[in-house]
Formats: C-alpha cells, structure tokens, sequence
C-alpha cells in the first residue's frame, strides 16, 4: 500500500539549495515511466517546449499525467528547467522547475524533444529570438520559424521518470548545475500553474485510472502567435544550414481566430485585440441546483476575465501615451503583445479548470 509522510519544517529546511523548488511530501513509490507521446506543431517564436511529467495529487494519494506544452517564455533569454522526482532520505520528493538563463539539473531523466536528461538541445535564443532544431521539435517551417537542424546526444534510452531509488536514474548534480540553480530563476508562469490545476481536475489522467498510460492530448498554449512569428511570404529557411533570421522584428503577433477568407491575420498586441471570451454552453446535468451554481461560477470568472482585460488595456495606453520614441515605442509594443499573450493564456486555462468541473449528468440504470 503506498504511504505518504508529510516532512517537518526543520527537515525541509535541511534539503540542499541545488534541489530548487522542492514540494514537501515524500513518497514511498515512484512514478511511472514516462508515457510516448507526439509533440504539437510549434505556435511562433519565443515560445519553448515545457515537458509531460508526472505530479503528485495527496488528496487522491495518486500521481496524474501534466501533458506537455509550448509556453511562451516569461523574459527574452529564458530557457525551462523540468521538475523531477528525486529519491532522498528514504522518499521521493519532486523538484519544481524553474525558467532561467541556463538550464540547470534536472535529474538527468530523459524527457525526450530536446531534454535527453542534461542541458537543452532543443533550440536557442539569438538576436532576441529563439531559434528550434527541427531534428527534436515540431516546427513548421512554411510559417517562417527560425530553425536548425542538429542532431543530438540521449544521455539514457529508457522512460524512467525518477532519479535515484530503486530502478531510478543514476546520476547527480554537476558543480556546474549546482550554479545555475542559485542563479536568478522565475518559477512557472501562470498558464504553467492553471495547466497543472486542470490536469489535476480531470481523473482520467490519474495513474490509478489510466494505469500509467494516460491518454496524452498536448496542446498548445495559448492557441494564437506572438510578435516574432513572421508572414507565409517571408523567406523560407533552409533547415540544412545554420540559423537565419527569417522573422522582422517589426512583425505583429496574428491570431489565429476572426480572420476573413484571403485577409491578413488581425494582430493581437493589447487585449482589445483580443476576440470576445467564449461563454460555454449551459449545463444540463438534469441536477438543477447544481447547473445554476456552475452558471453563477462562469459569470463571475467571465466578468472577471474581462475586468482583467481592461485593467491591462488602461496600463498599456498610459505606457504608450509616456513613450514618443519610435524605438523604445516598438519595444513597448513587443512587450504588450507577451503581455497580452500571457493573459490570454490565463483565461484559457481557467476556463479549461472550471469546465473540468462541470457537473456531471447521472447515469442510470
């Protein structure tokens, strides 16, 4: 039977700076193997692959499946560390990741597209922008990404999914990775969290249900472009060759919605560029109480959502009302367009948490 021990304070406290981020509950069992799944198609530049793992839900005392996603990287120069689970002192404890100039250790677990269990071979970030190797990562490159093609080195063929323990992966910190993890780190952004609490919510992607191959449905988040993402009549690259800028960084974001027949894509920078929010269908559980009260719960999240939005357009137009220069104007709107994308990566997220609990119509027999 699996157990769980919640550790004291004063124990936590004793766990090396190198084991960033790491969540307090010790598991005598580790996780499942990491399952084989297929990488959706890159959404533009500046976003980075963020891996599927394992997390670890104590209120159920079961691990569930965080599929993987494209995340846009919260600063210019930022690259994702993975969590992992590492055995220590008679458990497993997971090990938050981190954004950070440098990828740092990740237990040496082979999280595939890139993350073959140490550094990133997935791509890099140059002139401000962030160039993919086409050998690990799914890049269209119709849509004029920045691209390579390189092969690189898999330090482990297996899917084991921990470090240490018994049929874990050997391997420790270098004094190098030990560096990068008292170095300057951003914790994950808030899609990254809302995409964890979703997952969380839905029970076909706990290992008790799926048995340990959870049906993996990645995604990309959000479903539009940022501003580096170039026009289908740029130049395509040759990704034979080393990186070339095939992107303006004068390019707007597009999105991906309210587009007409042969139109350019409506550039999304500030949030009155943003479509509409979608208001779900009603639920229809047959429980009538119940329906209403989720009712209440998507109005109050959509009025929410759309003060969000408005807030963030008001401090946006003062920015710009401050800034004359045609320079620092465009940086501004470089950096309203990720601002925007972010929170557009928010709402969905939010959104996909509360659907997960919609109230369900009872079976009977």
């Amino acid at each position: 039977m699996r157990t769980i021990r919640i550790l004291l304070a004063f124990l936590a406290l004793a766990i090396p700076a190198v084991l960033f981020g790491q969540v307090n509950v010790s598991l005598s069992i580790g996780p499942p193997v990491l399952p084989v799944y297929e990488q959706p198609i890159c959404p533009g530049d500046g976003y980075l692959w963020t891996p599927g793992y394992w997390a670890y839900d104590d209120s159920v005392s079961d691990y569930y499946w965080v599929d993987g996603a494209w995340v846009m990287a919260p600063e210019e120069g930022m690259l994702w560390t993975p969590g992992y689970w590492g055995w220590r002192g008679g458990g497993f404890f997971f090990n938050e990741g981190y954004w950070g100039a440098e990828v740092g250790f990740y237990g040496g677990i082979n999280y595939g597209f890139g993350y073959s269990g140490d550094g990133y071979g997935g791509g890099r970030w140059d002139g401000g922008h962030f160039f993919y190797n086409r050998s690990v990562n799914n890049v269209d490159i119709t849509r004029s990404h920045n691209v390579y093609n390189t092969t690189i080195e898999t330090h482990n063929d297996n899917r084991v999914s921990f470090n240490g323990g018994a049929g874990g992966i050997e391997m420790r910190a270098t004094s190098q990775q030990e560096a990068i993890a008292r170095q300057r780190h951003i914790a994950p952004v808030a899609a990254q969290t809302d995409h964890v609490q979703a997952a969380r919510a839905n029970p076909a992607l706990r290992s008790s249900v799926n048995h340990g191959r959870p049906s993996t449905g990645t995604s990309t988040i959000p479903l539009g472009f940022n501003d580096h993402q170039g026009t289908a009549s740029q130049r395509e690259p040759d990704p034979s060759t080393s990186p070339v800028r095939a992107v303006s960084p004068e390019t707007h974001p597009e999105a991906s919605a309210v587009r007409a027949d042969n139109a350019a894509p409506r550039p999304v920078v500030h949030p009155n560029d943003l479509p509409p929010i979608a208001r779900p269908q009603p639920s229809n559980s047959g429980n009538a109480r119940a329906d209403q009260k989720y009712q209440q719960k998507q109005d109050k999240l959509i009025a929410q959502q759309n003060q969000e939005r408005q807030s963030l357009q008001r401090k946006q137009e003062s920015e710009h009302q401050a800034n004359t220069n045609q320079a620092q104007s465009q940086r501004l709107e470089q950096k309203h367009a990720q601002q925007t994308e972010q929170l557009s990566q928010k709402h969905q997220a939010q959104q996909q948490t509360l659907q997960a609990r919609q109230p369900q119509a009872k079976s009977h027999k």
